[in-house]
């Protein structure tokens, strides 16, 4: 019997500066490289989080110490376009995608300081909870605005 045919895939393509509404500038760490002579995957989703929760905390929407809300990750997804490497410069440029009453759906765009286009670029979503509990809970006020800010670049 024949296999049954399936559509190809649609391969992401990088994205422009344009698409994101702010940046964080990250500076790759010698121990970020692998033994390929790039920055291993795994580091990427360290800068997500790092791009996304230090706009959060400067914009006065996360308090991580003692805030009574904590966002969990709960999905989050990277494709690659370009290698990245030590001693580079990286640009994280954020995004929110959708904002529901408990969860934020974050996209991420990695950029080799000064390039166009992304070397990576990826989401992760977040479902915030109140700290004690750990159930889901609306998203605070604050947090909302801030949210919303990045909903267009």
């Amino acid at each position: 019997m024949p296999e049954a045919s399936s559509p190809a895939a649609v391969r992401p393509a990088p994205q422009p500066r344009s698409s994101y509404s702010a940046f964080r500038s990250i500076s790759t760490r010698w121990s970020d490289n692998d033994v390929y002579g790039h920055v291993n995957n795994v580091v990427y989703y360290s800068w997500f989080d790092t791009a996304v929760n230090a706009h959060l905390i400067e914009q006065g929407a996360l308090d991580i110490e003692h805030g009574e809300v904590i966002g969990l990750v709960v999905e989050t997804q990277c494709d690659y376009f370009a290698p990245l490497a030590f001693p580079q410069a990286v640009d994280a440029g954020i995004r929110v995608a959708r904002i529901g009453g408990s969860s934020v759906r974050y996209e991420v765009g990695l950029f080799a300081q000064g390039e166009a286009s992304t070397a990576a670029a990826g989401h992760f979503i977040h479902v915030y909870v109140d700290r004690k509990t750990r159930r889901p809970c609306a998203l605070p006020a604050r947090l909302r605005e801030v949210l919303q800010a990045l909903t267009g670049a």
